[in-house]
């Protein structure tokens, strides 16, 4: 216990607590966590759309699939309404690309915005191996562009009629 000497002489004990160490740890740890906070969460930075619900327009080019995984756990892929394994959507594929180049032309004539999207409609149940293994098949086939339909919530489609 410190003692303090008074003027008087008398040595009375000091009751008062000495916080400049304490506020000095915590000046330092304030330091440190607003050094590290920043480098802990980290993030890029993106801006993401608004659009809560965009009509699709259907170009009768397009192919639609539909995926959806069956009672006992496998990936069922349907070519409009034709149920098709993962060889025979390959080969739909192409063929489907190659008669819409050899109509537009040939390679030459045809610009990436011409060519067929593919449009996938999933189960909400059904596993993403399905819906990659699908996506990747059109991809390798030559879609360069591969979109989802999706059925928008009501109260999305009200506020936009308001």
């Amino acid at each position: 216990m410190a003692i303090s000497a008074g003027s008087g002489g008398d040595e009375t004990p000091m009751s008062d607590i000495n916080t400049t160490p304490l506020v000095d740890v915590m000046l330092v740890l304030l330091i440190i966590f607003l050094i590290a906070v920043p480098v802990v969460v980290q993030n890029v930075a993106v801006k993401l759309p608004k659009i809560p619900f965009e009509p699709t327009t259907t170009k009768p080019e397009n192919v639609s699939l539909t995926v959806r995984a069956s009672a006992n756990g496998t990936c069922e892929v349907y070519w409009l309404l034709s149920k098709v394994n993962a060889t025979d959507l390959l080969t739909r594929a192409v063929d489907k690309l190659k008669k819409d180049i050899e109509k537009a032309g040939g390679v030459q004539n045809i610009r990436p915005d011409d060519l067929p999207e593919v449009h996938i409609r999933a189960d909400i149940n059904t596993p993403y191996r399905c819906i990659g293994g699908t996506i990747f098949t059109m991809q390798r086939a030559g879609f360069p562009k591969v979109g989802f339909i999706s059925q928008p919530d009501p109260s999305d489609f009200v506020a936009q009629r308001l």
